[in-house]
């Protein structure tokens, strides 16, 4: 080869080293999250069994709820009532008496007290029965949402189940709102089946199952899998176990252009860099927060090679710097 033509390869195989290499950039957000956000704070769980598993559930009245009113032995008493909207019912014989937030067991000692006081009976015994009416379901809301009707109670998993399931983005940690119970009741789900019967608790009537979103981020570009990767509440992620969890990232990526973009209210921020660097841990491998995007852009260079061949790069190059020396 002609010193003349091995100047040339030089040359070229600088062209392409430098090609290949690129400013990098100090990473950011490393260590742990500067910004407060709402989501995946950890909860405290409700472990009080008698709130989880109550042996009787007195279900609280509420305006548009239909009752039944028993009277033991007496047949000819048996009016069938609505909760008005101020919470009384108009009953045969002792007029309109106050019944909303009252349960079912404190609505039957007054209508017995009221029976007994107005002289129609001696000592009644009064049961009422729901028969039907909007408070009668179960109301699931959130990432899961819909009407389910329960009949005196329904298990959590079959209401969630009824509901459409639990999409990606929905905790596992749900929040339970029942009427006559002053706090919320939580339960995690989990994810080991052998426990699942402490989470799998009774719902009754009038429940609220609020289902939460789970913060996620996004990885875009040169992602093995681009998609959505859900958070955790106990273990943060790192953009090293990101990438991991998409399968890695494609030979087509520029590695040391990786663009972190986070929000902060209404504000937008993106931040370069190196993740070449990070999985070799010569750069802090940050923290991800909820809604953060990864996006990781291709590399024009390693494009044409995946296309062309390292020969078509080369060959452009010689051709490039040819044309440089006939001008000169």
């Amino acid at each position: 080869m002609t010193p003349a033509r091995l100047q040339l390869c030089s040359v070229n195989l600088a062209l392409l080293a430098l090609l290949l290499s690129a400013p990098i950039a100090r990473a950011q957000f490393n260590g742990p999250p500067t910004v407060t956000v709402d989501l995946n704070r950890p909860t405290t769980l409700t472990t009080d069994r008698s709130i989880l598993f109550p042996a009787v559930h007195d279900q609280i009245l509420q305006p548009g709820d239909i009752l039944t009113v028993h009277v033991f032995g007496q047949p000819d008493y048996l009016p069938i009532v609505r909760v008005a909207n101020n919470g009384s019912v108009q009953l045969p014989l002792i007029g309109t008496i106050a019944v909303g937030s009252l349960s079912l067991s404190q609505a039957e000692q007054l209508i017995a007290t009221r029976l007994e006081a107005a002289g129609i009976y001696v000592s009644p015994q009064v049961t009422i029965q729901e028969t039907e009416g909007p408070n009668s379901v179960v109301t699931v809301i959130g990432e899961a949402h819909g009407s389910i009707p329960v009949s005196g109670s329904r298990r959590l998993f079959d209401v969630l189940s009824a509901s459409g399931g639990l999409p990606t983005t929905a905790s596992h940690v749900i929040t339970i709102h029942r009427p006559g119970v002053a706090e919320p009741i939580i339960v995690d789900l989990g994810s080991d089946p052998s426990r699942s019967d402490l989470a799998n608790i009774p719902l009754f009537p009038g429940d609220t199952v609020v289902v939460a979103r789970i913060g996620v981020i996004y990885l875009l570009g040169e992602f093995r899998t681009p998609g959505s990767i859900p958070l955790t509440p106990f273990a943060p992620l790192t953009l090293t176990q990101a990438a991991a969890l998409s399968g890695g990232v494609n030979f087509a990526g520029n590695l040391s252009d990786l663009h972190l973009i986070r929000t902060i209210g209404d504000h937008r921020t993106v931040v370069k860099l190196d993740i070449n660097a990070i999985f070799r841990g010569k750069a802090p491998d940050p923290i991800l927060q909820p809604n953060d995007i990864l996006f990781l852009p291709s590399s024009v260079l390693k494009v044409a090679i995946q296309q062309g061949g390292v020969g078509a790069v080369l060959g452009a190059a010689s051709l490039a710097f040819t044309a440089i020396a006939l001008t000169h």
